[in-house]
């Protein structure tokens, strides 16, 4: 197999883009990169750092982010699995990128930018649900912002209402495989749903 090294080989192939992929950038938050970004409560958070690169999912029950000014969004760490991944890397490569969906459109809003963790109280509390607040958050500057091509979200009729989960190995079956057994996948799956009702926030 042959691979391409080369970037003008695979732009002779490609061609340049133009056109509304070039006219939809912008460096801010107009307005009407504001309402798509208020609307959506769920967005991929990609990093990367010396072990590599790392994607990871974000959501929350309204706006998963929350605009500080027209180039800088905040994003709040609510519990997970302590791996931490994504702010390992962030603390030592501020490059983040994030991609914005909302249930039912075919597009998605991309952010490209630089971050930076903080334990900031008054950031903190301004999140604060249930009495509880992030640990810490994510303050995102905009380097760009733009709607992504449909193409993908409609090829994957992503949105098509199907649940398609029924053959899939739980966590638990996941779990114990990977610990040959040592962890039991039974257990996990049955304690889980009231594990994370207890620990969302």
């Amino acid at each position: 197999m042959k691979w391409v090294e080369d970037v003008a080989e695979l732009e002779a192939v490609y061609g340049e883009a133009r056109g509304a992929s070039i006219a939809k950038v912008a460096k801010r938050l107009t307005p009407e990169y504001r309402r798509w970004i208020e609307a959506s409560r769920f967005c991929v958070v990609s990093t990367v750092g010396p072990e590599g690169a790392d994607g990871s999912p974000r959501g929350d029950e309204g706006p998963v982010v929350e605009e500080l000014d027209e180039r800088t969004l905040a994003l709040p760490d609510w519990r997970g699995n302590n791996r931490i991944d994504t702010l390992r890397n962030i603390v030592r490569d501020s490059r983040i990128a994030l991609m914005f969906m909302v249930p039912g459109s075919t597009n998605a809003v991309r952010v490209n930018g630089q971050a930076r963790v903080t334990f900031d109280e008054g950031l903190c509390a301004r999140f604060e649900k249930q009495g509880k607040q992030p640990r810490s958050v994510t303050v995102i500057r905009i380097d760009e912002i733009y709607v992504q091509c449909a193409r993908a979200i409609m090829r994957s009729k992503l949105w098509s209402g199907e649940d398609e989960s029924g053959d899939l190995p739980s966590i638990g079956e996941i779990l114990s495989a990977m610990t040959d057994g040592d962890i039991d996948g039974d257990a996990y799956d049955r304690e889980w749903p009231d594990r994370a009702a207890q620990s969302m926030w």
